[in-house]
Order: structure tokens, then C-alpha cells, then sequence
């Protein structure tokens, strides 16, 4: 089962906290959706803080960050 975070529109921190409570429950993968590059790379930053796999694709201004357990 896999958990998917409409993180598009939001601005920082939200995506970050959104992404943290889904972490909290344990259910992978999760896949989050972003359109900004800031919200990306703090995701990222705060996944791979927690020993988890990250994993990017971008379409146009969009980007999908795949996070799974290592």
C-alpha cells in the first residue's frame, strides 16, 4: 500500500510536515507531489535524515519524490 501527499501549492514548511506525519506512521512507499524546487530539496533533505531512500522525477515544474525504507 502506498501513501501518496498532494504537497502542490503549498509553501515551506508545510510539505515538510505533511510529509513527516505520513513518515510517523510507518506505510511505505510514500510519494509526495511538489512544484517547487525548495519544497524538493527539503523533503529530500529531511527523508535521507532519516535513513530513508529518495528517489526524484520531474515533469515540467512538477516533481514526484518517491521515499522508501533503505
Amino acid at each position: 500500500m502506498e501513501i501518496t501527499v498532494d504537497a502542490r501549492g503549498l509553501s515551506c514548511p508545510q510539505p515538510v510536515l505533511l510529509v513527516a506525519k505520513e513518515i510517523e506512521k510507518g506505510v511505505f512507499p510514500i510519494i509526495v507531489k511538489v512544484d517547487g524546487a525548495t519544497a524538493c530539496e527539503n523533503i529530500r533533505r529531511f527523508a535521507l535524515t532519516r535513513k530513508l531512500k529518495v528517489s526524484i522525477t520531474e515533469s515540467g515544474d512538477e516533481s514526484i519524490i518517491t521515499i522508501q525504507k533503505e
